[in-house]
């Protein structure tokens, strides 16, 4: 079996669980990715690949140090009015590739719930392409006005797969993006 499978009654299966949000109730931002690749869901935590730039990015932008632990660097995040979270709470997925998402199996997160608990989110930032497609698509349809209404910005992915665009653009386009 491999990492990311669990098993099933009939055999193993590319049935894929996100991660609760990281999020204060004063959050100001939030920051969405599609679902967690296998990295991420061997060490159970945001942006585990060791080469995804979003830590790097994000310390640089705001401020803290990448090294620290990981429990510090999501306080880090949370002091500075920044939220992490996934499209999807769900979906079956071979492997880390957004592309291999299974679309007939995807579970939005409750993003009704969440603005609820966090009404000072003005900005919703989408860590690549795909996360911003799902949102669009599965989301931001049955969002209330006021969710529907908040400025969504597309970024350039932090993951290693997606090296067309260097260090030093994501980091530009990011540092715009979480700056509010």
């Amino acid at each position: 079996m491999k990492p990311d499978e669990t098993l099933a009654p009939d055999g193993p299966t590319d049935h894929v669980r996100g991660f609760a949000p990281v999020a204060a109730p004063d959050a100001r931002v939030l920051v969405l990715g599609s679902m967690p690749g296998v990295a991420s869901l061997r060490q159970a935590r945001y942006y585990g690949h060791p080469r995804n730039a979003f830590w790097p990015i994000a310390a640089q932008v705001l401020g803290f140090d990448a090294a620290l632990e990981y429990p510090q660097r999501l306080q880090a995040l949370r002091a500075a009015g920044v939220a992490l979270w996934d499209v999807l709470d769900a979906c079956e997925r071979p492997g880390s590739l957004d592309a291999d998402i299974r679309h007939d199996t995807l579970v939005p997160n409750d993003f009704a719930a969440f603005f609820d608990a966090r009404p000072a989110v003005a900005r919703v930032c989408f860590n690549g392409a795909k996360a911003g497609a799902l949102y669009r698509r599965y989301v931001l349809p049955a969002l209330p006005p006021q969710a529907r209404a908040l400025d969504y910005v597309d970024l350039p992915s932090t993951s290693p797969a997606h090296a067309a665009a260097s260090f030093d653009m994501k980091l530009a386009a990011w540092r715009a993006a979480l700056t509010l």
